[in-house]
């Protein structure tokens, strides 16, 4: 297990370099040349989403004792994987206003204003919407942040109260070899109390007996 969640790093490593190097070559291009890097560029995100799934399940079925420092790679990868993220959703807004620029940079002396008030308009709207895409990824991100601490927490109350029954079985368990321990040496006790009644018993018998026979013999 250990082995695939090291290749696992390993792929996730290779592929977010080669994401971060393309994208900064996103600028460089244009047209259907720039589309087709983009998709491109998000089918690289996408399996890079599945390789932290894939160690996110690997790590879940490691003992407590080694969960720990793995879950803190986990979500530095994570926050690599955001930020990657974040960077292509950038990336492919700019395009959008870039287009609608090129545009009305296009138009000849014989567009209309009309024409060209629209695209203004439209490239105005478009980074509006980048602007309130922004904030709204923020807002999710922080959102994800805070869930991802409450699952943290509940996994440590978890294994704390885990840790806390299984203290409570041995407990039980101690506490039954205790009692039996205990019932053992008060049935030894009751019998050394019944065999010195008999022992005390045989004794005064044989006191009684030798009183007896003494007696008989100074009368006689």
């Amino acid at each position: 297990m250990a082995s695939l969640l090291l290749s696992y790093e390993q792929q996730f490593s290779t592929l977010t370099a080669e994401v971060t190097q393309r994208m900064g070559t996103i600028h460089n291009h244009h047209g259907a040349e720039r589309k087709s890097l983009i998709s491109s560029i998000e089918r690289q995100l996408d399996e890079a989403q599945e390789l932290l799934e894939q160690m996110d399940l690997e790590i879940r079925e490691l003992p407590n004792s080694e969960r720990g420092k793995l879950m803190g790679r986990m979500k530095s990868y994570q926050t690599e994987f955001n930020n990657l993220e974040t960077q292509m959703k950038k990336a492919k807004t700019t395009n959008n206003a870039n287009k609608l620029r090129d545009e009305l940079l296009s138009m000849d002396d014989n567009g209309t204003d009309d024409q060209r008030a629209r695209l203004l308009d439209n490239t105005e709207r478009l980074e509006n919407s980048s602007r309130r895409l922004e904030v709204g990824y923020r807002v999710v991100m922080e959102t994800e942040k805070v869930g991802q601490d409450i699952l943290d927490n509940l996994q440590r109350d978890r294994e704390t109260i885990s840790r806390t029954r299984q203290r409570l079985r041995d407990g039980d368990a101690n506490l039954g070899k205790s009692s039996r321990i205990v019932s053992g040496m008060m049935r030894r006790i009751i019998q050394n109390r019944l065999l010195t009644f008999l022992i005390m018993g045989v004794l005064i018998i044989v006191i009684i007996i030798i009183i007896y026979v003494t007696t008989t013999k100074q009368k006689s």
